[in-house]
């Protein structure tokens, strides 16, 4: 393929020469790659509820962290693939951050099949699942460099979005997937687990599923992507984002949104579980409909303004809170999910809308990192809700304690976005 010398994606007449057929090309493989990025990064969510099914014996705050081991990794490791692209190109660490996948695919499937695997063992390797949480942050900012700004909505909710779809499918293969013997042969282990109601299962397929599609990802990223020469930044350079008020203010923003949608991916299933056991394959369903909404949301926002989108979601998703905290007292699955699919939605559209604001608010260059360095923070929802629901569940029985805390960040998110770029004499303006 040949090297990109140039890049001006701003220039109409390079755009639809040249440029859009580039960009297009690399979404369309950013995009897979992104979604086996949470695919790892999530697979805790859904191995985590077999464990005690098939021989371990760990508690429920146990499981709770195993959760959320992988958010809080992935949400520290999106600090240094902020930078990732623009210091080493974004061919380059898209093929590096794919390829490493491997490591906890085959380690998981391997640590599952046997019930006297240390819990340390199991915690590692949660952890390791957080090399694909890192990805978000790469991905985002190397996407947002080859569109013009008029386009950065849609083209960033494209790949976050479906992107994040990874949550859901890997919420909905993997019941399907270690029903069947089809990779036992990898680990020696023909026989499968027996679950306790006599079911025979292979939970080592969770992971195992997922190697041979991350080989061709990161085949597909060394042919077939671009490093943008206008694209380089040394980690100094970029590094400047942390000075800047806005830095700040969007990354309250985006945590209030992306944190929940994340979050509550990965707590849903274990909240499900304990509350509503019957009804936990559906536990995928949300992850889908948030993933959904959020090439929705950038779409609306590059159509009405991101602040008006994101103005409106904070205020669903407090309604949203309470609702769900309504019928949980009521113990009205009904209810409960329904208030929990629209809170879902509210955060995936939320999720696009901000990231529609950022290239608003910052010049290109300074954009990129801006969106990587908001969503580290806005990963570590993917950690701290799972660790509240756990902790409201153990100490008070019920967890709908942690909700109120959520309400009262959504209530601050609103106000901040008011405040700063919706009002009237807003400091900064923005569409």
């Amino acid at each position: 393929m040949a090297r990109i010398k140039t890049w001006n994606p701003e220039n109409q007449a390079f755009w639809e020469a040249e440029g859009k057929k580039h960009a297009q090309r690399n979404l369309w493989i950013s995009v897979p790659s992104l979604m086996i990025a949470f695919i790892i990064w999530q697979i805790w969510s859904v191995v985590a509820i077999r464990l005690n099914d098939i021989g371990f014996a760990f508690s429920q705050e146990q499981l709770f962290t195993l959760a959320a081991l992988p958010g809080l990794v992935g949400a520290t490791l999106r600090f240094v693939y902020t930078f990732g692209s623009g210091a080493f190109g974004g061919r380059n660490w898209t093929i590096f951050a794919t390829a490493i996948l491997l490591v906890p695919a085959l380690g998981i499937g391997f640590a599952v099949q046997n019930p006297d695997t240390p819990y340390w063992v199991m915690a590692l390797l949660a952890g390791l699942c957080g090399l694909g949480g890192g990805n978000f942050s790469s991905s985002t900012a190397n996407i947002s460099m080859f569109f013009p700004k008029a386009e950065k909505g849609t083209a960033l909710g494209i790949n976050g979005g479906l992107g994040n779809m990874g949550v859901s499918v890997v919420q909905f293969i993997t019941p399907l997937v270690i029903a069947s013997s089809t990779f036992a042969f990898i680990g020696g282990n023909t026989e499968g687990q027996i679950l306790s109601d006599g079911t025979q299962v292979w939970l080592q397929n969770a992971a195992f599923v997922w190697v041979i599609p991350i080989i061709i990802l990161t085949l597909l990223a060394y042919f077939g992507m671009d490093n943008l020469p206008a694209a380089k930044q040394s980690v100094s350079d970029q590094f400047v984002i942390v000075k800047r008020k806005h830095t700040w203010i969007m990354t309250v923003l985006y945590v209030a949104t992306f944190g929940s949608f994340i979050g509550y991916s990965a707590a849903f299933p274990l909240l499900l579980k304990s509350l509503f056991p019957a009804h936990i394959g559906l536990a995928f369903l949300g992850a889908f409909l948030a993933a959904a909404a959020r090439p929705i949301g950038g779409w609306l926002s590059d159509k009405f303004g991101g602040t008006l989108v994101t103005s409106i979601v904070f205020g669903v998703m407090t309604a949203g809170a309470l609702v769900v905290v309504y019928f949980t007292k009521q113990v009205n699955f009904a209810g409960f999910l329904t208030a929990f699919m629209v809170l879902f939605i509210a955060a995936g559209v939320g999720s696009g809308s901000t990231f529609q604001m950022i290239p608003n608010i910052f010049e290109a260059k300074e954009a990129a990192p801006v969106l990587g360095f908001t969503a580290a923070f806005a990963a570590y929802g993917s950690f701290f809700i799972p660790k509240l629901f756990g902790w409201s569940t153990n100490h008070t029985g019920t967890p709908i304690n942690a909700l109120y805390f959520f309400v009262v960040v959504y209530i601050a998110a609103f106000i901040l976005n008011w405040f700063f770029y919706q009002r009237k004499n807003a400091e900064m303006k923005i569409k």
